[in-house]
């Protein structure tokens, strides 16, 4: 696995991604061989993605987790794929089908972590291992990977702060955080606050419903409505799809030239980000997350204790001590693309500096 070169520190996990609950489930930290028979490498992973509108799930965590178990099974392991499209409902009818279906184990990323907790139960009861995948699902899941949710948000505020400089203290910002169904989002909008209150003040702040552009374009809309348009000096935006949504907006009431974070890298992202109408995007090596779940999943269908795999422990409001492996992620700026996302095999040159923006790639060295 190829590793980009810059590097943001994360912080401990056991602070900034455990949630604090008094539910008693607490197995999540048991050793998956106490309680799974062995099997050999002819295992059935479920795979439950939350929706198809961000780039990510379908370029990269299908595809590489697929490629993953298949070289961990000699070929022999089967991923079953489910994708809920954003509805909560739908995830929990698709683990119930799986549970059906006697997968060995699933990795599910839940659309609303909390709805999600009784179909993990379902799973657990049946003696399905679950693996949260990005979201720390509640219920009794038995391993997790993600991010350093808490510091993608300290990155993105810090990059604001950066590119508004002297002036962030004179400054009005808009803020544009996920989806208050996803614990994540939460978790990226404490990252930020911590960098961002008291250095600039906070003119909106907005929870975008289901992440969506649209939404985070109504919401800019009318952000700028209560603000006026030359009372925005900057975006805080949770991810990339929400960053167009909010330039979109922008650009209709002809505001240009502000700074708009993101995160994802997903190649429109990029693309704006070479422009300059989005200032930077968080990368995050999705290749490391996708392998980590896959082989996750792997050692806990063939009942395999996750000691190697697993160095971090994390709690959710229901499951405390659930092995973990956090990824570290990286500020991307027009300055190191070529470091990031061209390195690690996301883009080619070609694939972002299409004709339409040859021009822009060529005034920041990227050919």
């Amino acid at each position: 696995m190829r590793r980009a070169a810059v590097a943001v520190a994360t912080t401990a996990m056991a602070v900034s991604l455990a949630a604090c609950g008094s539910a008693k489930e607490s197995d999540g930290g048991s050793d998956s061989s106490d309680s799974a028979a062995k099997k050999g490498d002819d295992i059935k992973v479920g795979l439950l993605l939350p929706e198809n509108q961000t780039a990510r799930y379908e370029k990269f965590d299908k595809p590489m987790i697929e490629k993953k178990v298949k070289e961990l099974t000699n070929n022999k392991g089967e991923v079953v794929y489910a994708n809920a499209k954003q509805d909560a409902s739908l995830q929990n009818q698709q683990v119930d089908t799986m549970v059906t279906n006697k997968v060995d184990v699933m990795i599910i990323d839940a659309v609303d972590y909390k709805a999600i907790a009784g179909s993990v139960k379902k799973a657990h009861d049946a003696g399905i291992k679950v693996v949260a995948f990005d979201r720390l699902a509640e219920g009794p899941i038995d391993a997790y990977t993600s991010f350093d949710n808490v510091t993608v948000g300290k990155t993105q505020g810090e990059a604001l702060l950066k590119a508004l400089g002297d002036k962030a203290k004179d400054s009005q910002i808009v803020m544009m955080n996920g989806s208050s169904t996803d614990p994540n989002a939460a978790q990226f909008k404490e990252g930020a606050h911590s960098v961002l209150d008291g250095k600039v003040k906070i003119g909106r702040e907005y929870d975008t419903k289901e992440w969506k552009p649209e939404n985070a374009n109504a919401n800019m809309e009318a952000a700028i409505s209560a603000l006026g348009k030359d009372k925005i000096d900057g975006v805080y935006s949770a991810n990339d799809g929400m960053a167009g949504g909010s330039i979109t907006a922008l650009k209709r009431a002809g505001i240009a030239d502000i700074p708009v974070t993101g995160q994802d890298a997903e190649l429109a992202g990029v693309q704006r980000i070479v422009t300059g109408e989005q200032y930077m995007s968080v990368f995050k090596s999705y290749p490391k997350e996708a392998e980590t779940a896959a082989e996750m999943a792997v050692a806990l269908a063939k009942g395999e204790s996750l000691d190697s795999i697993a160095n971090d422990k994390v709690d959710s409001a229901t499951t405390k001590g659930v092995p973990a492996v956090i990824v570290p992620v990286v500020s991307l700026t027009k300055d190191n693309i070529k470091e990031t996302v061209i390195k690690d095999g996301f883009y080619t040159i070609d694939e972002i500096c299409t004709d339409k923006y040859k021009a822009a790639c060529d005034n920041i060295g990227l050919k």
